[in-house]
């Protein structure tokens, strides 16, 4: 007989199989990244439709596979909503999803990326934090959890973006993101956070570069998040 088991987690990825079902990767803080199949989720009626879309996090039910798990059902807690109604948001949290798909490791637990994950598309609904600084928080900090940084910032910066890159890398997750920085300052983080992710990323991430057309085109036109 097969075992269900309850995992706390976030569909990364939703694609569809066939006619009816979805396969998903999850990032889960039990085991990292999992690969499960919800079957006639794309049904009408399916209870599984709402449940198996990228952002909901929650706790699902799965019934193990040799290769793949099979969603049972989920107890959604955030469906990150109001993420999906606005572009902006969306790319950005899209791009959130496929770093934290690049790092999940299988069978390896992620609570403090999942955690991290979680704080940052929450941090993208707060109007007070510039979104271009929850980017540079969350791909520091993804790069922390993972080993992949260095202590100080790669090349010389002010004191103050000397101790933001400090402080990404050791404040406690869910004081992350209480913090914003003067426009020329972010600038120098984000400097720094891009060259150490070309030290460490060797891939290029589809979302990014949609996400760098919509910032050019929101800087153009003078927008700023509301």
């Amino acid at each position: 007989m097969r075992e269900l088991v309850n995992l706390t987690g976030m569909v990364l990825k939703a694609s569809p199989v066939g006619d009816n079902d979805r396969r998903l990767v999850l990032l889960t803080r039990e085991r990292g990244k999992i690969t499960a199949f919800a079957r006639g989720a794309k049904r009408p009626g399916s209870q599984l439709m709402g449940v198996t879309r990228p952002f909901v996090f929650g706790n699902f039910r799965l019934y193990e596979g040799r290769d793949a798990c099979n969603l049972q059902g989920a107890d959604v807690l955030n469906y990150f909503a109001e993420i999906t109604l606005d572009m902006e948001a969306t790319c950005y949290g899209s791009y959130f999803l496929e770093l934290a798909d690049y790092y999940g490791r299988e069978n390896l637990e992620a609570a403090e990326l999942l955690l991290l994950l979680y704080q940052s598309l929450r941090a993208l609904l707060k109007p007070a934090i510039p979104n271009p600084l929850v980017q540079a928080v969350f791909e520091l900090r993804s790069m922390v959890i993972n080993g992949d940084y260095t202590e100080h910032p790669p090349r010389p910066v002010s004191d103050s973006a000397n101790y933001a890159w400090e402080y990404i890398i050791a404040s406690p997750l869910e004081s992350l993101y209480t913090f914003t920085l003067a426009p020329e300052v972010l600038e120098e983080l984000r400097h720094c956070v891009e060259l150490n992710k070309r030290r460490f990323i060797d891939r290029e991430f589809h979302s990014l570069k949609i996400l760098n057309v919509l910032e050019q085109t929101v800087s153009q036109s003078g927008h700023v998040k509301s």
